[in-house]
């Protein structure tokens, strides 16, 4: 007699997945954003630019556009959060929106009392532009 048992067990050849092309399209339009971004970056260099303060601004507005895009793809398509009701969805981007209202409020009041400190309230001219303009011979509060 042998000791060989019959087994019930049934393998399967893993099948790969139907709708890939979903997955396809995301990497490619994720890569060529991330190209995108890379290229305006590289390119913010004062020298391809040539110091045009206004268009390196816009660059600088284009990159954050396009990093925001990304985020929300990757979110939407990751995290399946693009298929959830719109309450959720609500629920989710709102106190987001609202932290980065922060951010933006928190730096622009920061800015504005950096300023005033510099300036006593406007009273006196300010110190960071003196330094960088005026000879140290001119400085206030000095003598000659």
């Amino acid at each position: 007699m042998s000791n060989h048992s019959a087994t019930s067990e049934i393998t399967f050849e893993h099948a790969p997945a139907e709708n890939t092309s979903r997955i396809w399209k995301v990497f490619w339009l994720l890569s060529f954003l991330t190209a995108a971004e890379l290229l305006l970056g590289y390119g913010h260099a004062r020298h391809w630019y040539g110091g045009n303060e206004g268009l390196i601004l816009f660059v600088k507005g284009v990159i954050c556009i396009l990093t925001a895009f990304k985020a929300y793809y990757i979110v939407s398509v990751f995290m399946h959060l693009g298929d959830e009701v719109r309450n959720l969805i609500m629920t989710i981007v709102t106190p987001l929106l609202l932290f980065v209202w922060f951010i933006i409020a928190f730096l622009w009041d920061g800015d504005s009392w950096k300023t005033l400190r510099n300036t006593d309230a406007h009273s006196r001219p300010n110190i960071e532009n003196i330094k960088h303009h005026a000879p140290a011979s001119a400085m206030p509060g000095e003598k000659p």
